[in-house]
């Protein structure tokens, strides 16, 4: 997915949230006697940022919980805040595996699956069409490092072999390695 799809699916997930929560009100549903709100920020995604400005929302509001931001990497500092509060934490994206422990993470639910599944399919994919190598190309921040491990592990545990890993910059939006060399020599 491309900034430009990521920013648009963003979009259609707020929007979804804000028509559920302007549903609640049509309805006169309240949480301890209050009207649902909800308080949107932008946080840059960057972690710190994320948590001074939940920090800040909280005292300020009677927040009852915490729909998380599309980052996987800003999401466990949300997830820990929410559960030394006592408030759930909801994320439409954030698909890091490590976020599905309960201990770990016992406030914390999503929406989507996680990154598992996505490896799941690219191994039974491979399986049904018989292919046994395979190239991964990744965007090189934590959501694509993350997600090529937890693919490279499902597929090289079902016997089938990753022959190279070639990294997407997002910054300069070029890929890191020469790809027709890479993808002709494989």
């Amino acid at each position: 997915m491309n900034g430009s799809e990521s920013v648009e699916l963003s979009s259609h997930f707020r929007a979804m949230f804000k028509a559920t929560i302007i549903l609640s009100q049509q309805h006169n549903i309240r949480i301890e006697e209050q009207p649902i709100t909800w308080q949107t920020v932008d946080t840059g995604g960057k972690s710190m940022n994320t948590l001074v400005i939940t920090c800040q929302a909280v005292s300020d509001s009677n927040v009852v919980g915490i729909v998380d931001p599309t980052s996987s990497s800003e999401t466990p500092f949300i997830a820990d805040f929410g559960e030394k509060l006592g408030i759930p934490v909801v994320s439409y994206a954030a698909t890091d595996p490590g976020l599905s422990d309960r201990n770990a993470y016992p406030a914390f639910q999503r929406t989507v699956p996680s990154d598992c599944a996505s490896a799941l399919a690219v191994v039974k994919l491979s399986t049904r069409f018989n292919w046994t190598s395979c190239i991964i190309i990744y965007q090189n921040d934590a959501y694509g490092s993350d997600g090529a491990k937890v693919i490279t592990d499902a597929l090289i545990h079902n016997d089938l072999t990753v022959a190279n890993t070639l990294v997407f910059d997002i910054e300069t939006l070029r890929m890191r390695d020469n790809l027709k060399y890479d993808l002709t020599t494989n």
